[in-house]
């Protein structure tokens, strides 16, 4: 099996490292690309469509307090384009506010998981996310 690609889109390096490090333990090989901010991650994401369709992740992680753009402007710019929305977001956030819950959904999220600080935690939640969306989900091919 090919490894996964993921777009991460988080601004907090320990977050960061934290999530780098449960990735490690991952039975698949994950390309992990890394923005810190919301237009970053857009940038990236029309640049990735106009280089070359085939370079766009395979899944997106995507926390929701982010400078520049925040989270749900990030989430409605990938869903309102076409060359785009086809990509599974999973806002992966600290917040378990109602209001983003259903700001996320609203905004066709794929999913919505709340991030513990604890590295054994996020180790889990990484193995969830692995075990649905390589094991048992199907993601669009690369064309």
């Amino acid at each position: 099996m090919r490894g996964l690609e993921i777009l991460l889109v988080e601004d907090n390096e320990g977050d960061i490292y934290l999530i780098q490090e449960a990735m490690e333990g991952l039975s698949v090989p994950v390309k992990l690309a890394i923005k810190k901010d919301g237009q970053q991650a857009m940038d990236y994401l029309l640049e990735s469509v106009e280089r070359d369709p085939k370079s766009l992740p395979d899944l997106i992680l995507l926390d929701i307090n982010l400078p520049k753009k925040n989270g749900h402007e990030v989430l409605q710019f990938i869903k309102q384009n076409d060359k785009l929305r086809h990509l599974p977001v999973i806002m992966l956030t600290t917040s378990s506010s109602p209001e983003d819950v259903l700001t996320a959904y609203q905004h066709y999220a794929s999913s919505y998981v709340t991030k513990s600080s604890h590295e054994q935690d996020l180790s889990g939640v990484m193995a969830l996310l692995e075990d649905f969306w390589v094991n048992l989900a199907k993601l669009p091919s690369r064309r």
